[in-house]
């Protein structure tokens, strides 16, 4: 649940049916009573919220009485945040102060969880520990073959997110090996990439941010995370407003909301403005109705659409990159974005008007010629990724019948459901002529 300060689980669609029809009040089951009693141990005191289940969302936090905006909903103690000062003053201290190159925050984290995992019931953390996920639905979990169902841009991002987890477990192996005085057979039996994969996800998907003074012990890559109990129950809405972050006086992490929330009402924060390609690959779950949603094209699309006659197309391509002009490049339910727009009118100057590629990128208007040919273009694109996403779509459908059938589909299948509405309402804008 990163949040720096950070709809995604309003509406959200997961890999698994929530069963229940109404909110369910979850504060009397066994793992959460032990949890407040833990953090309650800890200094932590909450009147506001209650653990319950959702049928929209599943588990998150309800209000327990009327809160008004600004009110402050949650302040937890920093004695109850997870942070490399938590790590150094542990059995894996000594280790990290004496590891030569130093190990980063990251990693620190990481095997501070799988080892206080490993160990259970004489853990200290394990009220905490015992309300994770066992497993995380970021694309880094999934079956190769479902992540080749993913748009190309998130697909690409989906492949070097499992590359950098690969490569973060392999670099690792040599500290792992040092602490074989802690626990003999460390790497055989405990620090395995199953378990190293699970770790990163927990610190990637649910820290909150809280910068920490650079340690020398520590790499040169920031310190910023912190694992926040019970606040991290907390689900997402890209609609809600609220201000989080550590308060150096109170020395607690503190959420105040902006919003009015009834009695019984699922209390929300925001992650951040982030489209579905992002939450799904950074927290395994898209949202429904996101605002922040569109349709993203790569240069090897466009280029597709291009003829490779132009002599010019080089020098194009270069202005546009140097420009910035060849990313963030989208369809939204309005039709194509101006970035978009504008990429294409560059690459449909013709050769005598290629001296006007200023004007296009400042937003001018060249010529008829070329408004026609770059909406021409733009509309090849569109279209071309729209039979694309149809024909994911079937073969997802196919799969889905399958008995073996990853049960992460139903997350791509959103993903491309929510792409083929968008591509279609952008096609029916180009098709009537409204794309500028």
């Amino acid at each position: 649940m990163k949040m720096n300060p950070k709809q995604g689980r309003t509406g959200r669609r997961r890999k698994k049916k929530v069963l229940e029809t109404s909110t369910v009040n979850a504060s009397h089951e066994w793992r959460y009573v032990r949890l407040m009693r833990w953090m309650k141990e800890r200094g932590f005191r909450d009147k506001r919220l209650r653990t319950a289940h959702f049928p929209d969302t599943g588990r998150g936090l309800m209000s327990a009485q009327r809160l008004q905006p600004g009110e402050l909903i949650i302040s937890l103690p920093e004695s109850c945040l997870l942070t490399t000062s938590t790590v150094l003053c542990s059995y894996l201290g000594n280790y990290i102060r004496g590891w030569r190159p130093p190990v980063s925050p990251l990693l620190a984290l990481c095997t501070f969880l799988v080892l206080e995992r490993y160990l259970g019931e004489r853990s200290p953390w394990q009220p905490y520990l015992d309300i994770l996920p066992s497993a995380y639905d970021c694309p880094v979990y999934w079956e190769a073959e479902t992540v080749n169902y993913l748009p190309d841009p998130v697909k690409q991002k989906a492949v070097e997110q499992r590359r950098a987890v690969q490569d973060f477990f392999s670099s690792a192996q040599p500290f792992f090996r040092s602490l074989d005085p802690l626990f003999p057979r460390i790497l055989e039996d405990i620090v395995t990439y199953e378990a190293v994969r699970w770790a990163w996800c927990t610190v990637n998907t649910r820290t909150v941010y809280k910068k920490h003074v650079h340690k020398e012990c520590f790499s040169a890559e920031q310190d910023v995370y912190a694992l926040a109990p019970y606040l991290d129950l907390l689900n997402h809405n890209a609609g809600v407003q609220v201000e989080a972050a550590f308060n150096e006086k109170t020395r607690c992490y503190e959420i105040r909301t902006k919003e009015l929330y009834k009695k019984y009402e699922q209390v929300f924060i925001c992650y951040g403005h982030h489209d579905n390609q992002r939450l799904l690959l950074e927290y395994g779950f898209t949202a429904a109705d996101n605002p922040h949603q569109s349709v993203y094209v790569t240069e090897d699309t466009i280029l597709q659409f291009v003829s490779r006659k132009d002599k010019q197309l080089q020098k194009k391509l270069s202005l546009l990159k140097e420009n910035g002009f060849l990313e963030n490049l989208t369809f939204g339910k309005d039709g194509p974005s101006w970035r978009l727009l504008t990429a294409s009118r560059l690459l449909c100057l013709g050769a005598d008007e290629f001296t006007n590629w200023k004007k296009v990128l400042l937003g001018r208007f060249v010529s008829e010629s070329n408004e026609g040919a770059s909406e021409d273009l733009v509309r090849k694109i569109c279209l071309h990724l729209l039979d694309q996403t149809s024909r994911v779509l079937a073969e997802i459908s196919s799969r889905k019948s399958e008995e073996t059938a990853d049960p992460h589909l139903v997350l791509v299948e959103a993903l491309r459901q929510e792409e083929k509405e968008i591509l279609t309402s952008s096609a029916n804008i180009l098709q009537n002529g409204g794309a500028t």
